[in-house]
């Protein structure tokens, strides 16, 4: 588990947080410890990698049990089930971590965004304004993209927790081996569809990684 950056000082912002219940207010009281906007951002994406990748492998691991059961060759068939269940609730509580995490990012951004924008209107100088301003648009732009592939990679998760449900309430409701055999059936479509949502949140980490770069240059 990666160790969080925020100095034990935080805790002014987290009272706040909880007695306003505003972002805003989080912010503000994190900016006067000397964490701002940028640095929870950072921050942010980096939790959302973690929770992505934490989602990688137990999407691996309910496609490793959902194997086992459709090769079932004895023993409990209600304790198969069980597991199975288990997998699927624990896939769909790694999900909600994801998208929970790409909200956060989302808000902060916003504010980080809109931030930077009023206060390139302060500038006295033209040339040092002009500069802001073409970073700015340039964060902006690596940002969207990043944000695109990450809501994409997140899109893909319903429809595999929609099916392996699917799965899982069959077997509930059919413990027999007619009902491993149907499973069976729809194995390699499950299959390959956990295989491309794991192939996307790796390529939607190793783009908010770049992300990350660049908004550390800027």
């Amino acid at each position: 588990m990666r160790t969080r950056k925020y100095s034990a000082l935080s805790c002014i912002a987290l009272v706040a947080l909880l007695l306003t219940g505003c972002e805003s207010a989080y912010y503000s009281a994190m900016e006067k410890v000397g964490i701002h906007k940028r640095d929870i951002l950072v921050d942010r994406i980096e939790d959302t990698q973690e929770a992505q990748e934490e989602a990688q492998e137990q999407f691996k691991s309910a496609l490793e049990r959902f194997r086992s059961v459709v090769n079932f060759d004895g023993g409990d068939l209600e304790d198969a089930y069980n597991e199975l269940n288990d997998e699927y609730e624990s896939s769909t509580a790694v999900a909600e971590d994801v998208r929970n995490r790409i909200a956060e990012i989302k808000d902060v951004s916003e504010a980080l965004f809109d931030e930077w924008e009023e206060e390139t209107r302060l500038y006295k100088s033209s040339a040092l304004k002009q500069d802001s301003l073409r970073k700015l648009k340039k964060t902006r732009r690596h940002y969207r993209q990043m944000l695109s592939t990450l809501e994409r990679s997140e899109s893909r998760m319903q429809p595999v927790l929609d099916a392996f449900q699917d799965q899982v309430l069959y077997l509930k409701h059919n413990l027999n081996a007619s009902a491993i055999a149907a499973l069976k059936g729809e194995f390699g479509n499950i299959k390959a569809d956990i295989e491309r949502l794991i192939r996307e949140m790796q390529v939607s980490i190793d783009q908010s990684r770049e992300f990350v770069e660049t908004l550390k240059q800027s």
